[in-house]
């Protein structure tokens, strides 16, 4: 079982706290009483989101052999206007840098983790569209 906690510190302020033992700080906007100190917790979620799926296709990449030499995921996220305000489109895009990366390869990996490993993916599913691509730079 995986666990956390979250302590309010002051203001919109709070400390996240995994269970691995690390720690984050988020708040909120100044217009809603936070100190704009730290990133929102749904910034949070699409950070989580780039994390889980690019630790999917570097681990996938390295397994084909593949040269990589960085991986940058840039997320968009688009909220309801109305609350919760929850994500109702996310839009994914992995750009892949490496020496002679195969085009199968990269779409592949990438594949995989939207469609099979990404737990992060997995758990936002139903709730907002999800769309991804890629793209490789030959270094």
């Amino acid at each position: 079982m995986m666990e956390a906690r979250v302590t309010y510190v002051d203001g919109l302020r709070f400390v996240g706290e995994a269970s691995s033992g690390h720690a984050l700080v988020m708040d909120g906007d100044t217009t809603f009483g936070g100190g704009n100190t730290a990133a929102r917790p749904t910034e949070l979620l699409l950070i989580g989101l780039g994390g889980c799926s690019g630790m999917d296709v570097v681990s996938i990449l390295k397994k084909k052999k593949q040269d990589i030499t960085g991986l940058e995921i840039a997320i968009k996220g688009e909220k309801a206007e109305s609350y919760p305000q929850k994500f109702t489109d996310i839009a994914i895009e992995f750009i892949v840098s490496g020496h002679n990366l195969s085009d199968e390869a990269v779409k592949r990996a990438v594949h995989l983790s939207m469609e099979k490993y990404c737990s992060v993916k997995a758990a936002l599913e139903g709730s907002a569209r999800i769309t991804f691509n890629y793209r490789i730079v030959q270094k």
